[in-house]
């Protein structure tokens, strides 16, 4: 595999194993597309999937994937700690070897024509694809979620890149881009009083002031097995290199201190760059003339 283009696409089903499983194997099954992994979270009923292959692969997985979610997820009946508006929320492309932005640009314009007129689903064009600043941020093409989003593409300036002033009924629309590596983590706090995750995102997130690269948003989350309530904070790092995960978390635990609360876990989703953890590494261990090249026994083999 020369070309290896990266996907992380978000569907609305983190309980319902078989639903999970039948969206998984339309990864599977298709060639020039290798699955990497899969999480499931319960509270937020939501699945992040990853994958990488060369363009006509993740383009044909891709476009299978939200056929397949169209079919099977119904958000008229889904419920969730997570924000949605579509049965797959969004689809990032990444390019990681032998490709550039402009060419996931290219793609997910490519995947996006095809999402709507071959699972009926409309698409907006989001991060490096957006095709009007406020369609740059997620959030904001987000607001409103899959019950308010019918009304939201009537006005002027929401009507979906592709697909028209319409939603699917069950299936809702999808965010489709390129944008850079990002990681998703989260933090677990030792009170089931959701205002203090929130306060607590407000202050770290940049969009209220806090550390550039971050959004972040307060859940409550309840553990479906063991019943155990607790309220998270709940992050996307957007450039691990100007908000690194240890700047993060040192943050979150100070402005929880202030509640009189404590971060008993963090949580990492998905995948994440190997570089961002050394990082962390290299701030708590305090190593001094640190090289991450030649200093980690498996880069230095490589």
């Amino acid at each position: 595999m020369a070309q290896i283009i990266e996907s992380i696409p978000n569907i609305s089903e983190g309980r319902n194993k078989e639903v999970i499983e039948a969206c998984v194997d339309q990864i599977r099954t298709t060639a020039g597309c290798t699955l990497l992994d899969y999480s499931s979270d319960e509270s937020h009923n939501r699945s992040v999937i990853t994958y990488i292959g060369d363009a006509a692969g993740v383009e044909e997985a891709s476009v299978k994937l939200v056929k397949k979610a169209a079919e099977l997820i119904d958000l008229t009946k889904h419920e969730g700690e997570h924000p949605r508006m579509g049965a797959v929320d969004v689809m990032p492309f990444l390019p990681i070897k032998d490709c550039t932005t402009d060419d996931c640009v290219e793609l997910s314009k490519k995947v996006g024509k095809r999402i709507a007129e071959e699972a009926d689903v409309p698409v907006f064009l989001y991060e490096y694809s957006a095709t009007r600043p406020e369609r740059k941020n997620l959030v904001t093409i987000r607001k409103g979620q899959f019950e308010g989003m019918a009304e939201k593409v009537q006005e002027p300036d929401w009507e979906p890149d592709f697909g028209g002033r319409r939603i699917h009924p069950t299936a809702g629309v999808i965010a489709v881009g390129a944008r850079p590596p990002l990681i998703a983590y989260n933090f677990n706090l030792n009170t089931d009083d959701v205002q203090v995750a929130k306060n607590i995102a407000k202050i770290i997130r940049e969009k209220d002031g806090g550390l550039a690269s971050v959004k972040a948003m307060g859940f409550a989350i309840e553990d479906e097995e063991t019943g155990r309530k607790y309220a998270q904070v709940s992050c996307n790092l957007t450039n691990y290199e100007i908000a690194p995960i240890y700047r993060v978390f040192e943050l979150v635990k100070a402005e929880a201190k202030r509640y009189g609360v404590t971060v008993t876990e963090s949580e990492l989703i998905g995948l994440c760059p190997m570089k961002a953890l050394i990082d962390s590494a290299e701030y708590y261990l305090q190593i001094k003339d640190f090289d991450f090249q030649k200093q980690v026994l498996e880069n230095h083999i490589l």
